[in-house]
């Protein structure tokens, strides 16, 4: 059973969330790019690039902690989500590591609260549903072994996703 005051699910901007730590839907060089990795690093500030130019980059699936600098949010959690190839590449492998990943340093950090944006879900091209359905399967399994974090945001950029990631939610409750 799902402790549904964990978990919620809402449209916004990520970066103006107060959270222990937001999540960066980043490339593999984590040097900013577009969409929400791009929102990131211009709201974090420069000291995010070089901070990040010292992690070498980041594996697809693997996660990676830094300062939230110049947010609200303390910490950036950045994960590379895959690239759909429809299917073929073991993406939903990939995308699940990016949420075990994320939350395990949430965990280990004893964060509070993380807020994560739909990974891969915008240029990487990964099907809403399917992104939707690994991100709420993948954090409900994670927070029944966990205590931290204690709460966790699916922070969406659009009314029609907030609804497919609430979809999810309820499907598992």
């Amino acid at each position: 059973m799902i402790d549904k005051n964990r978990i919620s699910v809402i449209c916004g901007d990520i970066t103006k969330l107060d959270v222990d730590a937001i999540v960066n839907a980043a490339n593999t060089t984590l040097l900013g790019g577009g969409g929400v990795d791009g929102a990131i690093h211009k709201a974090a500030g420069p000291e995010l690039l070089t901070e990040c130019k010292a992690l070498n980059g980041c594996k697809t699936g693997e996660a990676k902690l830094t300062k939230g600098y110049r947010l609200p949010a303390r910490y950036i959690i950045h994960t590379v989500g895959p690239i759909w190839y429809g299917g073929v590449d073991h993406e939903a492998e990939k995308l699940q590591s990016c949420y075990e990943n994320s939350l395990a340093i949430a965990k280990n950090k004893q964060f509070q609260s993380i807020a994560f944006p739909a990974i891969s879900a915008g240029v990487y091209g990964y099907p809403h549903k399917e992104a939707a359905k690994i991100a709420v399967f993948t954090t409900c399994q994670f927070l029944k072994k966990n205590d931290f974090p204690q709460s966790v945001i699916f922070c969406c950029f659009s009314k029609d996703m907030m609804d497919i990631y609430r979809d999810q939610l309820h499907v598992l409750s």
